[in-house]
């Protein structure tokens, strides 16, 4: 099967070289199949300049760009109307992902399972460098998100998730225009009936620049699209759920 790896890059000229190295090394030792895309959000550095050197050698990396106003939910979007694969797997270009869990997500797609979903807090997980007062606030959310939907998932906010294409057609229309995106599709995956695995995966602090993410700004469109999913799930009476008769499982 066919990987499509989505990487949306705001700002991002100190490390998506590197990061886009490593996912091409990884891959290619491994003989997977893919190509990657790097959606260009609107950066005012050099971030669309290098992008095009980059895709202009590369033959399995295409470089798209953010026509929909600035955000990450809106640069995912993009990159999710361009790709090929038979899966979409969303890696941040800040160089936190590591790519040798993208090989674990190809082996759960292969065995069976539409989506995988890593996780940074469960046995065999590893983070680096993860700012006190961010942690705090990422377990309450998820405490809060497994409470309200029962779900297994203890890291709904983490963006580095893998959905196969059949997925991604199935949760749409997909409205978040910035980082509620991360909570958006997984919680849609699940409520509409997709199989899905999780599994523990590492993560660093970034490596340069600074983080997109804030808090502040981004608590109510958080609250905003769990309680319009809780909503879809209590009222929908299954309207949206999978109509092919496959059965969902969880691990």
């Amino acid at each position: 099967m066919k990987i499509s790896i989505i990487i949306p890059a705001h700002n991002e000229e100190g490390s998506i070289q590197k990061t886009v190295d490593q996912i091409h090394r990884t891959l290619d030792s491994a003989k997977i199949d893919y190509e990657i895309i790097i959606v260009n959000d609107h950066s005012i550095d050099r971030t669309g300049e290098l992008l095009s050197e980059m895709a202009a050698g590369d033959t399995r990396m295409k470089a798209v760009e953010n026509r929909m106003p600035p955000g990450f939910g809106y640069a995912v979007r993009s990159g999710l109307e361009a790709y090929r694969g038979d899966a979409a797997v969303i890696v941040m270009g800040d160089h936190s992902d590591v790519p040798e869990d993208i090989l674990a997500y190809h082996r759960k797609f292969q065995e069976g399972y539409e989506c995988v979903f890593g996780s940074r807090f469960m046995r065999g997980s590893k983070v680096i460098n993860y700012p006190s007062h961010k942690l705090i606030i990422n377990r309450i959310a998820n405490w809060f998100i497994r409470l309200l939907f029962g779900v297994s998932l203890n890291d709904t906010t983490n963006a580095f998730k893998g959905y196969k294409r059949n997925v991604i057609d199935g949760i749409q229309p997909l409205i978040s225009p910035h980082f509620n995106l991360t909570v958006e599709m997984p919680l849609k995956a699940i409520i509409r009936g997709y199989s899905f695995a999780v599994i523990p995966i590492q993560w660093h602090g970034r490596i340069s620049g600074i983080s997109k993410l804030k808090i502040k700004e981004m608590g109510g469109r958080y609250l905003f699209i769990v309680l319009y999913l809780w909503l879809e799930k209590m009222l929908s009476r299954g309207d949206y759920f999978r109509r092919d008769g496959d059965k969902a499982s969880t691990t």
